[in-house]
């Protein structure tokens, strides 16, 4: 140690500065060694990331799951599930089973009664045969046809989910058997007599989820029949409904008739219920002149079929030989009836049929 600090004292300055930045150098190799293996360590540092992060592997699956569901979306409508309490099976008035595989949406009805039916239990329909002038929003509606000769084309043309054919009308071999093959459920309802339109309400109110509906609309259908023979009880009333064609021939209704059936109901005699059915009309019976003398009964009541200004049957009754004698001719007791409410579409509108009836009859104090 003193031989190097005698060495140091005894060289130049200039050789001695030389030394020291030599020494200096060598010190500064060393740190940026030092440097270089802790870079090494960054750089690992910073590729492992990489490495872990290449997630090239675990990004390839998302398009599989992404297009996975898209599928399923688009096939779900086709697979939607019916309405709740759907599909139902039910029985029509012509003891048929019908599958009515979700709630009907687009329903085409044949008849007026059919029409009314379907309104009376809440439904709706989107085409009507043409002589429908009740309810209102089904007066403007695409029309099939006659009731008696509806269209086919027309009735698949609408794209219906449900017909509802009139059980009086499309019984008929021509039209039950194509209606049938249309590959849409067809419901059979329709109104020969008061049991029957409470009937068809039940049935429809089944079909159309409607059950509520049909039993209020019964209730006080069944409730004003109620009335009605209340007001008239006790009465000794015989009574007649008569329709006629253009030869002037004479039917009058039994009570297998809807209109007969209405004079039953509330307790009024009817002659003519007596004698067997006779004529084009089911459920009526012609009548001579000499036939109508011989029951004279207390109240005659008309229906014309044919609309004005064909004349009135009930303004005509007179000119028929000796019906002029008749009392309920000679009492003014001659009554034109709605030919919609016990003709053209006998059905939930009962209640103002009963109410007609017992508004004609004058009751004596």
């Amino acid at each position: 140690m003193t031989d190097l600090k005698a060495f140091i004292r005894n060289q130049p300055r200039t050789c001695l500065l030389l030394a020291l930045l030599a020494l200096a150098a060598v010190a500064l190799v060393a740190a940026c060694g030092d440097d270089d293996d802790g870079g090494g360590d960054a750089a690992t540092a910073t590729t492992a990331p990489t490495e872990a992060a290449e997630p090239t592997a675990t990004n390839e699956p998302e398009p599989t799951a992404t297009t996975e569901p898209e599928p399923t979306a688009t096939t779900a409508p086709t697979e939607k599930p019916p309405a709740p309490g759907y599909p139902r099976v039910v029985v029509d008035l012509l003891g048929r089973t019908v599958t009515i595989p979700d709630k009907p949406l687009a329903i085409v009805a044949l008849s007026p009664t059919a029409t009314e039916l379907v309104y009376a239990v809440g439904g709706v329909v989107i085409g009507r045969s043409e002589s429908v002038d009740f309810p209102p929003e089904a007066v403007g509606l695409p029309s099939i046809g006659t009731a008696y000769q509806p269209s086919f084309e027309a009735i698949l043309a609408l794209e219906p989910d449900l017909i509802v054919a009139d059980s009086v009308i499309h019984v008929q071999p021509n039209l039950f058997g194509p209606l049938e093959e249309l590959g849409v459920p067809v419901v059979f309802a329709g109104a020969e007599s008061l049991d029957d339109v409470l009937a068809a309400l039940t049935v429809l109110g089944e079909v159309l989820d409607g059950e509520d509906t049909a039993a209020d609309v019964i209730a006080e259908i069944e409730a004003a029949r109620t009335a009605a023979q209340e007001a008239l009880a006790g009465l000794e009333i015989s009574a007649v409904v008569l329709i006629g064609d253009r030869e002037r021939n004479l039917y009058g209704a039994k009570a297998s008739s809807y209109a007969g059936d209405i004079l039953s109901a509330l307790g009024l005699t009817n002659p003519a219920d007596a004698q067997p059915d006779s004529g084009p009309f089911p459920g009526y019976t012609r009548i001579a002149p000499e036939k109508m003398l011989q029951y004279d009964p207390t109240y005659i009541f008309t229906v014309t079929p044919a609309p004005p200004p064909a004349p009135r049957l009930s303004g005509v009754l007179g000119f028929f030989p000796g019906f002029g004698g008749l009392q309920a001719l000679e009492n003014d007791r001659v009554v034109e009836l709605p030919v919609q409410l016990f003709l053209q579409a006998p059905g939930p509108r009962a209640p103002e049929a009963f109410a007609a009836i017992v508004a004609a009859i004058v009751v004596e104090p």
